[in-house]
């Protein structure tokens, strides 16, 4: 499938990760479902997808919350992390993204506005070989509030010292899109793996 952009001239673009750069979801569910077991937590696979963009933190403390557990979130964090990093050689890119990566790159400045940590990003991105096509990264821990808000992505135009309505954003998530049209920003919704496989 072929990726359509929305009218306009842009300045800048930026990129969500996971789902939108990196075909990362299913790993990242992969190492979810691995943790989750040694705390019998449930993770389903729709309630996962829901919560794409939440930094990782917060995806603990709201499976907390939702199953009445007491998972120790810094401990969770690491090691649902290590088994990411574990699975990294089997990670792809996503093909209708990059067509536009390549297309811009050189030409207009990109960032990547992540719910992810800087190090998880750099990871998959350096896999990838796409780290050095963005100019800047705004990642968790380096925000205070995350997506809805459009904190991350208004910071990043700051970044790249381009007019928040300039920038066109690639977001595979409900969250982030609605963070930037929250940022006064365009944006192209990415479809999940399994809409892509069809069309």
């Amino acid at each position: 499938m072929k990726l359509k952009l929305p009218e306009g001239v842009f300045s800048a673009y930026l990129f969500d990760c996971d789902g939108t750069i990196a075909d990362s979801m299913p790993l990242h569910y992969r190492a979810w479902k691995k943790v989750l077991e040694e705390w019998n937590c449930e993770f389903e696979e729709a309630f996962f997808y829901s919560l794409g963009g939440m930094p990782i933190v917060e995806i603990i403390a709201t499976l907390n919350k939702r199953h009445g557990l007491s998972m120790p979130v810094a401990t969770v964090a690491c090691r649902k992390e290590s088994l990411y990093y574990e699975m990294l050689p089997q990670l792809k890119v996503v093909p209708e993204v990059l067509e536009h990566i390549e297309e811009q790159h050189g030409r207009i400045p990109f960032a990547v506005v992540s719910g992810s940590t800087r190090d998880s990003v750099t990871a998959s991105l350096g896999m990838l070989r796409l780290l050095d096509r963005f100019e800047t990264m705004v990642c968790a821990g380096e925000y205070e509030k995350g997506k809805p808000d459009p904190e991350a992505f208004l910071l990043a135009a700051s970044r790249l010292e381009v007019e928040p309505r300039a920038c066109l954003v690639f977001e595979d998530t409900e969250m982030g899109i609605q963070a930037a049209t929250a940022a006064g920003m365009t944006s192209v919704k990415v479809p999940p793996p399994w809409e892509r496989r069809v069309l």
